[in-house]
Parts: structure tokens; C-alpha cells; sequence
């Protein structure tokens, strides 16, 4: 017990405050993309995030964006492992050619209706890696994307935001 209060002394706080303000922005926003979502879909929204060659920037913001200060289930977005419950799919990183029939064998396995979500300036048109031989390109080139959440990685804030703009349109 002794070193485990020493070791808290020697490391001090190692969290970090919440703005108020932030704080308010994430409840707004999530409560109107709920209202959307429960609208537009009846039930939940569920995603499938594929990983096609990325650095693992924006699959770490989308983890970020399920934690409890986002907590993206609370406002009615699931992340699922089968793209047979998925409504639309969330892809990330430019798209390497060892991906490319996964890519779009998982796209097949999507029930209708559905859309493609990009995430990342990398995922859109490949960006630094877009002249690699290994990569094909962006998801764009293989798939029909529907939305596109820039950012090198986009924060669950931007993540948030651009779904909810997305939904008012559709």
C-alpha cells in the first residue's frame, strides 16, 4: 500500500481537466445527432470500421471517440464486428492492395441501404502514401463514398460534427 501511495505522489495528477465548454458542445451535439439518428434510422446506427493500411492515428480518435467523455453509444452509434449488422461502413487509411477484395468483400456483406464513411486525409485520396506502390489510393477509388471526415487523424469532435452534418442532409 505503501508504494502504490508513493508512486501516486511521485507521478502527481496524470489526467487532464474538462472544459466546461467542451463538455456542453459533446452533449448538444450528441443529443441532436441522436434525435437524427432515431429519426432517420428507428434505432441505433450501426458501424463497421475497416483499417485498409492506415498508421493508426485515426483508429486511435475513434477510440477516443468511444470513451466515456464522448461515449458515441450513448448517442446511438454502435461499432460492430460483422458488417452483416452494419449500416454503413467507416473505413480508414489509404487503401493497400492486399485490401482492396477485403475492402470490398466487406462492402458486399453490408446490408442495404448503406454508406461508406471515409475518415482521415488518408482514406479520401491516399495523401503522403498515394504515390507508394503498394497502395491502390483512396477509398473513393474502390468504393462509393457518401461521407468524408477530413483531419490527419480528424478529433471525435470533428468525428461527432461531421456525422451530424451528414444526417441533416440525408
Amino acid at each position: 500500500m505503501y508504494r502504490i501511495f508513493k508512486e501516486r505522489m511521485i507521478k502527481g495528477i496524470v489526467t487532464c481537466r474538462i472544459e466546461p465548454d467542451l463538455r456542453q458542445k459533446i452533449e448538444s451535439s450528441g443529443n441532436e445527432l441522436k434525435a437524427l439518428i432515431q429519426q432517420k434510422f428507428g434505432r441505433s446506427l450501426h458501424i463497421r470500421e475497416v483499417d485498409t493500411g492506415s498508421c493508426g492515428a485515426c483508429e486511435s480518435e475513434i477510440i477516443a471517440a468511444n470513451n466515456p467523455l464522448y461515449d458515441l453509444q450513448r448517442f446511438g452509434i454502435n461499432f460492430v464486428a460483422s458488417p452483416r449488422h452494419a449500416d454503413a461502413l467507416l473505413v480508414t487509411g489509404p487503401v493497400s492492395k492486399n485490401m482492396v477484395l477485403a475492402l470490398k468483400k466487406t462492402y458486399e456483406a453490408v446490408g442495404e441501404p448503406k454508406f461508406v464513411i471515409s475518415c482521415g486525409d488518408c482514406a479520401c485520396g491516399g495523401d503522403i502514401f498515394v504515390s507508394s506502390y503498394y497502395v491502390e489510393g483512396g477509398v473513393d477509388k474502390i468504393l462509393p463514398v457518401a461521407l468524408h471526415i477530413p483531419g490527419c487523424p480528424p478529433s471525435p469532435m470533428a468525428i461527432i460534427n461531421a456525422l451530424l452534418v451528414f444526417l441533416r442532409e440525408k
